[in-house]
């Protein structure tokens, strides 16, 4: 049987059982969709944590205490902080710029503003801060190195904590109470949008010397420093790690860039997507199952058809490519609807919902080539099993 009049006939086939060959399909189109829906998700989350790791700052090394281990999550944990100010000026010898150090220590804590109260983060850090995480000022002016050293009492306020503590008015020169503690407003930063999932929009800056009095700590949490340029930060890293290593030999230090920081969020993402497209592709096992058996139904059904094709001397091999070329065409449609709808699916939680959702090219091309390898895997046996049949049992079979 020629290849072209072997899909005439399959077509055939599956145009008289329509509602069968529908439902049939129905767990391929189910399992395909889901297996894209879920890589997109996966890839659009990738690429929105990479767009906010590299917002932080370009060419950014994190110094924090602990030990930060790409290939150990476990070993990620945060660990007490033993930092303090002055190491500050250490790591600034070793990048040659002390505008390219910046400190921080943070906490939530109650802001208030007249009657108008909001729970946010408070952050201490010093002047440089601006400069080393691109954090510009939109209205008014960041605090200085003398307001750190005589731990003045100003706040810089995030553009969504002025709107909710001062809506509508100028907030510059306005008081504002921390923890019980009164604050100057000197300067409100530029909006810039959330970054893993937490808006850096609402919240103050203080001085660090003010934060550390006003949290009763003396601790930084960490240090962030600004390479030079892209090619300097792994060289610059190690010699950061290894200025705090010599310095206290019995403390653990890691000097984290955002090539690491990516690296680790992948690893937990890709792990994350396979898991959910595993989960998902076993609908089409399920579907995989249920071709196998309409197929076997459909041979039972047929027998009579397969004996009188035989004995008009159809070959054993013809029988068997009829019934496969069927399988193959139930899972290829099936997989070409599921492909539309889990692209339109993907397009629409990207619109409608905060979830971010990127359409791999590979992601369809994979899914249509794993329906019809299930068309195929699944519909081997039914089309041996016709293709065996005896052509003189099969014409007396009712």
């Amino acid at each position: 049987m020629k290849g072209l009049e072997a899909f005439r006939v399959a077509l055939d086939a599956l145009r008289g059982n329509r509602l069968r060959s529908l439902l049939t399909m129905l767990g391929i189109i189910i399992g395909i969709a889901a297996v894209i829906v879920v890589v997109s998700i996966g890839s659009g989350a990738r690429q929105q944590i990479q767009s906010q790791v590299e917002g932080l700052g370009s060419n950014l090394i994190l110094v924090v205490p602990g030990q930060f281990d790409t290939g150990n999550l476990s070993s990620n944990a945060p660990a007490t902080s033993t930092l303090q100010i002055s190491d500050g000026e250490l790591l600034a010898d070793v990048v040659g710029d002390a505008a390219a150090v910046t400190a921080r220590v943070g906490s939530g804590a109650q802001v208030r503003a007249g009657t108008v109260e909001r729970f946010t983060t408070v952050q201490g850090s010093d002047q440089n801060l601006p400069e080393v995480f691109d954090r510009p000022v939109a209205e008014g002016s960041y605090f200085t190195g003398a307001d750190v050293d005589a731990r003045r009492r100003v706040a810089v306020l995030g553009s969504r904590t002025a709107e909710l503590l001062f809506p509508g008015a100028d907030p510059i020169g306005r008081q504002v109470t921390i923890s019980g503690t009164r604050f100057r407003v000197i300067g409100v930063l530029a909006e810039q949008g959330e970054s893993f999932g937490v808006s850096q929009d609402n919240e103050v800056h203080v001085p660090i010397t003010t934060a550390q009095r006003l949290f009763a700590v003396d601790r930084v949490d960490a240090f962030a420093v600004k390479a030079p340029s892209a090619q300097s930060v792994p060289q610059l890293s190690e010699q950061l790690w290894r200025a705090l290593k010599d310095e206290y030999p019995d403390q653990t230090f890691s000097a984290v860039t955002q090539t690491q920081i990516l690296g680790v969020i992948g690893q937990i993402l890709g792990l994350l997507t396979a898991v959910l497209a595993a989960i998902a592709g076993i609908s089409l096992l399920v579907g995989g199952v249920g071709v196998s058996n309409i197929m076997l139904v459909s041979v039972r059904e047929r027998t009579r058809e397969i004996g009188l094709r035989k004995a008009l001397g159809a070959r054993q091999r013809d029988v068997l490519v009829q019934f496969l070329v069927e399988a193959v065409l139930l899972t290829t449609v099936g997989g070409l609807v599921g492909i539309a709808i889990g692209v339109a699916c993907s397009l629409l939680v990207d619109r409608l919902s905060p979830l971010p959702a990127v359409i791999e090219w590979w992601s369809p091309a994979v899914a249509f080539a794993v329906s019809a390898a299930v068309g195929i895997f699944f519909g081997v046996f039914p089309a041996r099993r016709a293709g065996r049949l005896d052509p003189v049992v099969a014409l007396r079979t009712d």
